[in-house]
């Protein structure tokens, strides 16, 4: 059996999400009483399938502002991204772009999966799935997934993916 070890990213303004879908996907329950991540929160996750076993490094960037400073020296050796925005509140270009500018800042080409979070809020959906594809596109992202840490909606898809293409690239 393969065995691969990924650093991942999670990032994405403050409130989107992040630490929940993190705490479902690892810990396998929601809490919404999720608070403010302060710098850096770190998971580890460990999943096989077909002939590979993988050690994801999950790591929780704060989307506060006043954390962006203690960001550069916790991206470099990511292998891959998870880039998240509220899908209740159309998100700003301008935040997307810093975002990716962070996450890509020691690999031009780090692979980013945009994932539009808390689709269970369905009456409150400010963002269409062509507006998400046209930021996905944009930014160069390798594909776009929505999900909901609160109902259990394609938690595990982005993080499968992501570690599918790393196994992909890393075979080469």
């Amino acid at each position: 059996m393969r065995n691969y070890l990924f650093k991942i990213l999670l990032t994405g303004e403050g409130g989107v999400g992040k630490t929940s879908l993190l705490r479902r996907y690892v810990d396998g329950f929601f809490d919404d009483s999720t608070i403010m991540t302060v710098g850096v929160e770190f998971f580890i996750k460990e999943i096989t399938f077909d002939d590979v076993h993988c050690s994801l490094q999950l790591w929780d960037l704060g989307g506060q502002k006043r954390f962006r400073y203690l960001l550069e020296n916790y991206v470099m050796g990511a292998r891959g991204a998870l880039l998240l925005f509220d899908l209740t509140r159309m998100p700003k270009i301008g935040v997307i772009l810093e975002w990716v500018n962070i996450a890509r800042l020691h690999d031009i080409n780090l692979p980013i999966i945009l994932v539009g979070s808390k689709n269970d809020l369905e009456d409150l959906m400010a963002v269409d799935d062509e507006s998400a594809l046209h930021i996905k596109n944009a930014f160069n992202m390798i594909d776009y997934i929505k999900t909901s840490a609160k109902s259990d909606y394609n938690v595990e898809l982005p993080f499968e993916i992501l570690a599918r293409k790393l196994i992909d690239v890393s075979r080469y």
